[in-house]
């Protein structure tokens, strides 16, 4: 009897370990691009949605979204080859699972007419996803009566039949426990981030959820609120400081705590970093596999004809005028430039304290991929202007539509604008931040807001206007 007990109790255990925490090997994408758009980072254990779930809630939930056309809306983009929208993995852990990744935030959209198709970059900054409509949408859901297992499984029937076993353990197990899950995510997450201005669209408080989650400090009132940065020719910037206030200048702390900040738990970093530290070429690491790409991408050209002999003239007013902080041999390029020097909104930088930098820091201790680079800073980076076209709205903050508008003094830059359109504003490069149809799709955008302030950052707005239109001729060719 007692050992008749002991069988079922095993085989028990057993299926409820294969049913909901065995880890299957996740996808294989044969280049190194297609695993930074679609491959895991560790975050589908404990903070992925169960796929069926994730696949029908645009669905049963079309009123809690911006607009028609589902997970699109929040401007997630997808390519007409795959499964899954750029920024998303799909794993199975028990069941299948979808996370987010790296390119959930650096992976750009652009047209250049209305009518055209999206063209997708991956490695540049997605400034038309809406990370947080995004999560507030999984979290409306899931605050719905609408969200229960008759609901969903009656959707998800319109797409396959289930077997009894998944469709029973949807029922009692995983539907359920995905409503207290999503609806334990918002008590934790968006009543902090209610008290402060909405990011909106291409914008992330990419530091506040590690304070106040992983690394268990008390809220405070700061605002980190900041635009997405691109990610291609991470090999130019070598040795520089990262992220909008040079918090890390090392890059492996910098790719291995953006996993843990997006939900990647410390075992899974374990495990990954020991693959990537693994001489033998067949132990294949996921956050190797991004650093790699990240490495080896480019940033890609301006898609228009430029007028060369204006360029030209440009260039040697970009010498003068910016070349200095923001030409790859600049001597201040990849520095730390003092916030009271360059007068932009300082939330971002107050944000990251010292006690933060500490305590992530002290998070790594005892694991091989301990940090020890983590600081607190006086100021902001500024960045190599590659693919500046196609990084709109500027100012770390997002505050500033088009280029032709920094090259103005800040109280004649726009007050009031829309983000997240992505037809390119040919002419004043930048992105259509205004008009109905970027009204229609896009985010406004405040600039009197906290954290929002269009100031700073003055320099050039004293050329001539044929100077002005000269240096942004110039812009379209880096």
């Amino acid at each position: 009897m007692l050992a008749g007990l002991v069988v079922l109790a095993l085989a028990g255990a057993l299926t409820v370990y294969n049913r909901f925490f065995r880890e299957a090997d996740p996808p294989v994408f044969a280049s190194d691009q297609d695993h930074f758009l679609f491959g895991s980072i560790g975050t589908e254990a404990g903070q992925g949605v169960p796929y069926w779930i994730w696949l029908v809630l645009p669905r049963i939930f079309p009123d809690l979204l911006p607009g028609p056309g589902g997970y699109a809306s929040l401007g997630l983009v997808s390519r007409s080859d795959t499964e899954m929208p750029a920024g998303l993995s799909k794993v199975t852990v028990g069941f299948p699972r979808v996370g987010i990744n790296c390119a959930f935030c650096h992976t750009a959209s652009y047209r250049l007419r209305p009518d055209d198709a999206p063209v997708l970059v991956p490695g540049g900054p997605s400034h038309q996803t809406a990370p947080q409509a995004y999560f507030r949408f999984l979290f409306a859901a899931a605050s719905d009566p609408r969200f229960n297992a008759s609901a969903i499984l009656g959707e998800i029937a319109k797409n396959t039949r289930l077997p009894l076993m998944d469709r029973l353990l949807l029922r009692f197990a995983i539907i359920p426990g995905t409503r207290r899950a999503l609806r334990q995510a918002r008590d934790q997450q968006d009543v902090w981030m209610r008290k402060r201005p909405d990011w909106g669209a291409g914008r992330i408080d990419p530091f506040n959820p590690v304070k106040f989650g992983i690394l268990e400090l008390p809220v405070d009132d700061t605002i980190g609120n900041s635009d997405m940065v691109p990610v291609w020719n991470i090999r130019r910037r070598d040795g520089w400081a990262y992220h909008w206030d040079g918090l890390n200048p090392s890059l492996r702390e910098v790719v291995v705590s953006s996993a843990l900040g997006d939900g990647a738990s410390r075992a899974w970093a374990d495990r990954d970093v020991a693959k990537w530290d693994d001489a033998d070429p067949s132990s294949v690491s996921s956050m190797q596999r991004i650093t790699n790409f990240m490495l080896s991408s480019s940033a890609p050209r301006f898609p228009l004809p430029v007028d060369q002999g204006l360029a030209a003239k440009g260039s040697g007013i970009y010498e003068a005028q910016c070349a200095a902080c923001h030409a790859p041999t600049g001597p201040r390029a990849g520095t730390i430039v003092p916030v009271n020097e360059v007068g932009t909104d300082r939330h971002r930088l107050d944000m990251w304290t010292k006690a933060s930098a500490a305590a992530y820091n002290a998070y790594g201790e005892g694991h091989a991929w301990d940090f020890t680079a983590f600081r607190s800073t006086t100021g902001y980076v500024p960045p190599l202007h590659d693919g500046l076209w196609l990084r709109g709205p500027y100012l770390h903050n997002g505050s500033v539509p088009t280029l032709a508008d920094l090259l103005e003094p800040p109280a004649a830059r726009p007050a009031r604008f829309w983000r997240g359109y992505d037809v390119v504003d040919t002419v004043r490069v930048g992105f259509v931040s205004s008009g109905p149809e970027a009204e229609r799709v896009g985010v406004p955008y405040d600039v009197s807001a906290p954290g929002n302030s269009n100031a700073g950052h003055t320099y050039g707005t004293t050329l001539t206007a044929d100077d002005k239109r000269a240096l942004l001729e110039f812009l379209k060719t880096l």
